[in-house]
C-alpha cells in the first residue's frame, strides 16, 4: 500500500478497502468503506449479478478521494447471507435495511442498472433518506426493453462461452473498436484486487436478480415527478441491456434532473468514460 491509497487511517483506494460486515433483521450484509469520514457518505447500489469486485476501482477511487465510499452485496449475493429478493421493490427495503444499520440518516447514491431500479424505489418510499442520486445505465419501471435483460443476458453469456471471454465485454460495452478496447481495459482494472476478493454470485441468487428486472419491465410506469431530489441520469448513447431512450425519458420525467450521455458507450457509459464521468460525478456531489 502506497502513499497514494492511504491518508492518514483513511483507505482511499478500493482494491486494498477491508471487507466488513453488518447484520440487520436477521441478514449480514457484506460491505467495503472508503474514502474521507467528512460530508455526506455515497451509497453504491450495483448491477445485476454484482458483487463487491465488480465496480470499477477508477469510478470508487475517483468519488472516494473527496467522498466516504460505501460499496455493498445484496442480500443473498456475494459474502452477504440470505435469499436473494425476486422484486425490485424487496431489493429497496434491504438496502435501505443496510443503508440504517450503518446509522446514517441520510445519504448521497451512486446506482448503475438494476441498482438504479432500487434506488428509484429508495426515492419513493424514503424521500427523506436520498439528497442527491446518480441514475447510470438504468430505466424506470416499465421502461422500453426491459423485459428484454433476460434474453439478451443468457444470448450473451452464450456468445461470451463460445468466444472464451467476459459477458460483460457484449453486455456493457459497444462492439466498435473503441468500445472492444474499453471493455478490455475495463475487465483488467476489475482484477487489479488480488486478495479477500469477494465470491461469485450464485445462479439461484442470479436467477433471481433476473425475475426481478422483468417483472420491473413489465410492471406499470410509476409517477416519477414525485422524486423532488436532484438526480443525475448518465449512459451510453448505445445502451443495449437497458436502451438508452429509458435515460432520455427518465430525464423528461423527473422534475430537478440533469443528463449525461456518453458517446460510442455502451450500458457500462460511466465505466468507459471514468475520466469524465468521475468529474461530473464529484461536481454533483459537491453542490451544497
Amino acid at each position: 500500500m502506497n502513499a497514494h491509497e492511504t491518508r492518514g487511517d483513511v483507505v482511499t483506494s478500493y482494491k486494498n478497502a477491508q471487507t466488513r460486515t453488518v447484520t440487520a433483521d436477521g441478514v449480514t450484509y457484506a460491505y467495503r468503506d472508503l474514502g474521507p469520514r467528512t460530508g455526506m457518505p455515497v451509497i453504491f447500489i450495483t448491477h445485476l449479478a454484482a458483487v463487491l469486485d465488480n465496480w470499477d476501482p477508477r469510478v470508487v477511487d475517483g468519488i472516494a478521494a473527496k467522498h466516504r465510499v460505501i460499496t455493498f452485496d445484496n442480500r443473498g449475493v456475494g459474502a452477504s447471507t440470505g435469499k436473494t429478493p425476486k422484486t425490485i421493490e424487496e431489493m429497496a427495503r434491504d438496502a435501505v435495511t443496510f443503508i440504517r444499520a450503518l446509522g446514517f440518516e441520510q445519504v448521497d447514491v451512486l446506482s448503475f442498472s438494476m441498482g438504479g431500479m432500487i434506488a428509484q424505489v429508495i426515492a419513493q418510499t424514503d424521500p427523506q433518506l436520498i439528497r442527491r442520486l446518480i441514475l447510470a445505465g438504468t430505466g424506470p419501471a416499465g421502461g422500453e426493453g426491459i423485459k428484454n435483460v433476460t434474453r439478451l443476458s443468457d444470448y450473451d453469456t452464450l456468445r461470451a462461452l463460445l468466444t472464451l471471454q467476459d459477458p460483460k465485454q457484449f453486455l456493457f460495452f459497444t462492439r466498435t473498436p473503441n468500445g472492444i478496447r474499453a471493455g478490455k481495459e475495463f475487465l483488467a482494472r476489475l482484477k487489479e484486487r488480488t486478495k479477500d476478493r469477494d465470491k461469485a454470485i450464485s445462479l439461484i441468487a442470479y436467477r433471481s436478480q433476473l425475475k426481478a428486472i422483468h417483472r420491473w419491465g413489465l410492471a406499470q410506469p410509476q409517477d416519477l415527478s414525485v422524486i423532488k431530489i436532484p438526480v443525475l441520469v448518465a449512459n451510453g448513447d448505445n445502451d443495449r441491456m437497458v436502451p438508452t431512450p429509458n435515460s432520455y425519458d427518465m430525464d423528461r420525467r423527473l422534475p430537478n434532473s440533469e443528463l449525461v450521455i456518453y458517446p460510442d458507450g455502451g450500458h457500462g457509459g460511466i465505466f468507459q468514460y471514468h475520466e469524465q464521468f468521475v468529474p461530473t460525478a464529484l461536481e454533483f456531489f459537491g453542490r451544497p
